[in-house]
């Protein structure tokens, strides 16, 4: 696998996420559980999109400085367009928590912990995830045509049920869990269950959290395919992924009270992944460069916003 990652870039780059995750939990807990405002969300959000663009100054001075300007521009445009599409899809998958977390009523105060606890299965998952698809395009060429199909049948199936509330109570793994899993009805605080053994009984909060692990396997195999039509340096793809992960936490509040605003971004959504599989699957006979990615999807995405704004979803009738 070709990869601008050296012992020092992988190093610098895990003791990063290892502080702000460590300075991230600190403050929460510091804070107690508690319900976080749209201006602590607002500020949170500023912070880890700033720490991931100071990341990515960071790493084009460094090549800068050791492999020349073009490969510097070159690898920062990288990261900046997958970080882009990786944070635009984060932006669904944050409605699917939403809409988790309402369908449970989890109390405000533990929201946090469960957003956290799904953010780190988050990253492990897409770890794995990427390195077994680097591992894969760099001995099977041909895997570049299954995930641009991929990504070109997952656009358009997202096309279609764009507008369309998910009903959980037919989804298959939430049905097995409470016929299945012993659960008591309330929430105790932060517990995952109670009592022991035989008499363990697991609470509404275990179930979400498993839901919302499930949710991360669905999002990361849509998403993963995506960055790799961007590059296949798995260091580029591995640091713009996690960036994007970390500031999910934050713009869950951010967006939590704002989800009816932009009802037409799941179709912007859609089209982007059409956009990169078809990229993809035309990668041998015509490479679309960087940069004119980077202008394609972020036209796509404010496009939809502003016309989310200029046209509000009409009220549903009673």
């Amino acid at each position: 696998m070709e990869t601008i990652g050296n012992p020092w870039l992988w190093s610098g780059f895990a003791g990063l996420v290892l502080v702000a995750l460590m300075v991230d939990l600190v403050l929460m807990r510091h804070g107690g559980a508690h319900r976080v405002t749209f201006k602590e969300a607002a500020w949170w959000s500023l912070g880890w999109v700033a720490l991931a663009m100071a990341f990515n100054l960071a790493l084009w001075w460094y090549l800068g400085q050791t492999a020349g300007p073009d490969e510097a521009r070159r690898v920062g445009l990288e990261f900046l367009t997958g970080y882009l599409v990786e944070k635009a899809l984060a932006v669904d998958n944050i409605f699917v928590f939403l809409m988790l977390m309402t369908y449970f009523a989890v109390p405000e105060e533990q929201r946090q912990r469960v957003l956290v606890i799904g953010i780190l299965g988050a990253i492990v998952l897409r770890a794995i995830l990427i390195f077994a698809g680097a591992a894969l395009l760099a001995h099977f060429h041909w895997m570049l045509y299954v995930f641009g199909a991929f990504l070109l049948l997952t656009g358009v199936k997202m096309w279609f049920a764009a507008g369309k509330e998910p009903n959980l109570e037919k989804n298959p793994v939430l049905r097995w869990m409470t016929s299945h899993v012993p659960f008591v009805r309330r929430y105790h605080g932060g517990a995952l269950w109670l009592g022991r053994g035989s008499r363990r009984k697991f609470t509404p909060l275990f179930i979400v959290l498993v839901m919302i692990g499930i949710t991360d396997v669905i999002f990361a195999v849509d998403s993963i395919p995506a960055i790799f039509a961007i590059t296949t340096d798995p260091f580029i793809v591995l640091t713009s992924n996690v960036f994007a992960v970390l500031g999910l936490r934050a713009m869950f509040f951010l967006l939590a009270g704002m989800a009816e605003r932009f009802h037409l971004l799941p179709y912007g959504l859609a089209v982007v992944l059409v956009f990169i599989g078809a990229k993809m699957l035309l990668i041998d006979l015509y490479k679309i460069p960087v940069l004119w990615s980077l202008g394609v999807v972020a036209v796509i995405l404010a496009g939809t916003v502003a016309l989310s704004l200029a046209r509000p979803r009409k009220p549903r009738a009673s």
